[in-house]
């Protein structure tokens, strides 16, 4: 079994000055020609991929598959029992929407676990579950080709074989796949739905030259700019069959209301939509907490128990009750409180890292102010996991700098059945999210030592 610090370590002694100011200039100058940017900043910062050894990412495979079991179940006994239900906190209009037959079978099409993975031990702990709207497939694929083509992997594919893992191939077929279920029987005119605003628009480009290349007519369509008229939905005259939905659910209904076109035309089966209204019920902070609390252990099966217990940290709606802590019953509010060292609170229905509170950077005041804000509105409480760190390179000030970077495992899940590639982004903030203001993006390459 090879060795990935050793690896890391070849990498890196590659990088002679000469070669990483290479390296960068080829680097800064492909991130502006395919437009690898989040709003005005560039994606990648640093000058070395994410490596996984195969075992360790078989491992990530391997892993996941009874975690999805376990998600899919909850999903569907909570469109089956609102008592329930009601332990994911959500809203009326919410409840409305979820009750919407989407024509294909699974809740979540597309989707990716966040993580946190110490390969030194195989330590792999899921501190989120991105259920609605996974960006940075597209993102991913190209700065894979971009990193292929850098002067100091020319030298590292001479020790090393380095194997990608794209995505942007199977968001298509899960798309296509969720059509054809759906009832389309034609090639679907596909619409990549969001606001114009956002700072993935560069992504969508991405996508579109993806799809057209494979033969499918696409358009980034603004959902101010789509009409329902005559039982079809179109933005301008180009008819809108298959939705691949980049906006979130909760913008859409706060802007365009529950008679926005897209909801009337999902509702009456005119158009196929991914993910689909039901994926709300996932990506709500609380389905990790449905999974983690003692009160629904009977659902899942052995191997799914033993999943949630190894990968899944303990989690639980932020609420007046009794619970089990490593398997002791405590009165959860005055836990939160007396722990606050071991805990984080996240808001129910956020993304972006925003309403995040770490309470090992918090103190006593602001600490309990938040555990009081939690209480009014829905929120989870979960426990600390350790953030692992690798070295990475990068050029700072016009030379190489070689330090620390905590970072994420948020490997791509299809079908809402198996895992498919992997997004590692970097940061020297705790919360290590991009859309959160910093950090970087990396490709995520599969390596073995050339024999």
């Amino acid at each position: 079994m090879m060795a990935l610090p050793g690896a890391i370590r070849a990498y890196h002694d590659l990088l002679t000055d000469e070669l990483a100011l290479e390296s960068q200039g080829q680097l800064d100058d492909q991130l502006r020609r395919r437009g690898l940017y989040f709003g005005e900043r560039p994606l990648c910062t640093v000058l070395r991929p994410r490596f996984l050894t195969p075992e360790q990412y078989n491992y990530l495979r391997r892993a996941i598959r009874p975690l999805l079991r376990a998600f899919d179940k909850i999903s569907r006994a909570a469109i089956l029992d609102a008592d329930f239900r009601r332990q994911f906190g959500l809203f009326d209009w919410e409840e409305e929407l979820i009750q919407i037959d989407p024509g294909f079978y699974s809740h979540t099409p597309l989707t990716r676990l966040d993580a946190f993975f110490v390969t030194a031990n195989n330590e792999l702990r899921f501190t989120e579950y991105n259920a609605e709207v996974p960006a940075a497939s597209a993102y991913n694929d190209v700065l894979t080709e971009v990193f292929y083509g850098l002067p100091v992997m020319g030298e590292f594919l001479k020790q090393y074989v380095v194997r990608p893992l794209p995505t942007r191939h199977s968001v298509l077929h899960v798309l296509l796949d969720a059509y054809r279920q759906w009832g389309g029987q034609d090639k679907p005119q596909i619409a990549i739905l969001d606001w114009r605003e956002v700072p993935t628009q560069s992504e969508f480009e991405l996508f579109i030259q993806y799809f057209q290349s494979q033969g499918y007519d696409c358009l980034i369509v603004d959902p101010r700019d789509v009409e329902y008229r005559n039982g079809r939905l179109y933005c301008g005259d180009f008819h809108i069959n298959l939705i691949y939905k980049r906006v979130l659910i909760t913008e859409l209904i706060e802007r365009g209301g529950l008679d926005h076109p897209v909801v009337q035309a999902v509702r009456d089966h005119a158009v196929c939509m991914v993910n689909p209204f039901r994926c709300k019920i996932l990506y709500k902070k609380t389905s990790l907490a449905v999974l983690s609390d003692e009160r629904n252990a009977h659902l899942f099966n052995e191997a799914e128990l033993t999943a949630i217990h190894t990968h899944i940290p303990w989690t639980r709606r932020v609420e007046e009750r009794k619970t089990l802590y490593g398997g002791l019953p405590v009165d959860l509010v005055p836990f939160i409180l007396k722990y606050k060292d071991q805990l984080v609170l996240k808001p129910n229905d956020d993304y972006g890292g925003r309403g995040i509170v770490l309470g090992w950077q918090t103190n006593t005041s602001g600490w309990e102010k938040a555990v009081a804000e939690a209480l009014k509105t829905p929120h989870i409480v979960q426990e600390r996991v350790i953030i692992p760190t690798e070295p990475y390179p990068s050029i700072v000030d016009g030379r190489l700098q070689i330090y620390d970077r905590m970072l994420d495992t948020a490997p791509f899940i299809f079908h809402g059945d198996y895992v498919d590639g992997c997004l590692t982004r970097l940061s020297t903030d705790p919360l290590l999210n991009v859309s959160a203001g910093g950090g970087s993006s990396v490709p995520t390459f599969v390596i073995e030592k050339r024999e």
